[in-house]
């Protein structure tokens, strides 16, 4: 029998995603899966794809988010602490998937580090040298690292990961998958998740 799974699109820049990040692990040794991350675009996603405005900038569902966003970060005693542009997500993109060809736990490993340094701490992983600087933190080569985000493989590797979340029907931030076929989008959706989760489903 296949290895039960729990797969997590995130991207970056997204803080949503950010705060998923902060459970998803937990959530999923809970009920014995393997959780497996996946960076996505919401560049692509949204703006491309589904021709959306970024989500911040509607009337009425901007102010929205930004209040459930305080919301959230207040009842789980957390302090964003991000730039007040958003960076790009390229660098970390390229830099993850780039790693998680050759180490997927050392990929994910460097995203959790990633996102601590955007959403806690304020650094620019639109840099590339940052982004490199944390990737040799976490374990990886700097050097190779800073070759892939800046040259071309890290760059396909994310074009490709892109392409197939999408292919999955994944268009936000947080999604997740259970076992390949079951989408759950948004994290409010969690506490739907687990419930998914722990009775196998409906």
């Amino acid at each position: 029998m296949a290895e039960k799974s729990l797969d997590f699109y995130f991207d970056f820049i997204s803080p949503f995603g950010y705060l998923a990040s902060l459970r998803v692990d937990a959530l999923a040794a809970k009920y014995g899966r393997a959780c497996r991350w996946h960076s996505m675009l919401l560049g692509i996603s949204v703006l491309k794809v589904m021709g959306m405005k970024p989500l911040p900038s509607y009337p009425l569902k901007g102010p929205y988010l930004a209040r459930d966003l305080k919301r959230y970060t207040r009842r789980h005693g957390i302090v964003l602490n991000r730039q007040e542009k958003p960076a790009s997500p390229l660098p970390a993109g390229r830099c993850f998937h780039w790693l998680k060809a050759q180490d997927e736990q050392l990929a994910q490993s460097f995203a959790r580090a990633a996102l601590h340094a955007y959403w806690r701490e304020a650094n620019d992983i639109g840099v590339p040298e940052t982004v490199a600087a944390i990737a040799a933190a976490a374990g990886a080569e700097r050097d190779a690292a800073l070759h892939a985000i800046t040259g071309g493989e890290g760059d396909a590797r994310l074009r490709a990961a892109v392409d197939l979340s999408m292919q999955k029907g994944v268009f936000g931030s947080p999604t997740f998958i259970v076992d390949e076929d079951e989408p759950f989008f948004g994290l409010e959706k969690m506490e739907l998740l687990e419930e998914w989760l722990s009775s196998g489903g409906w």
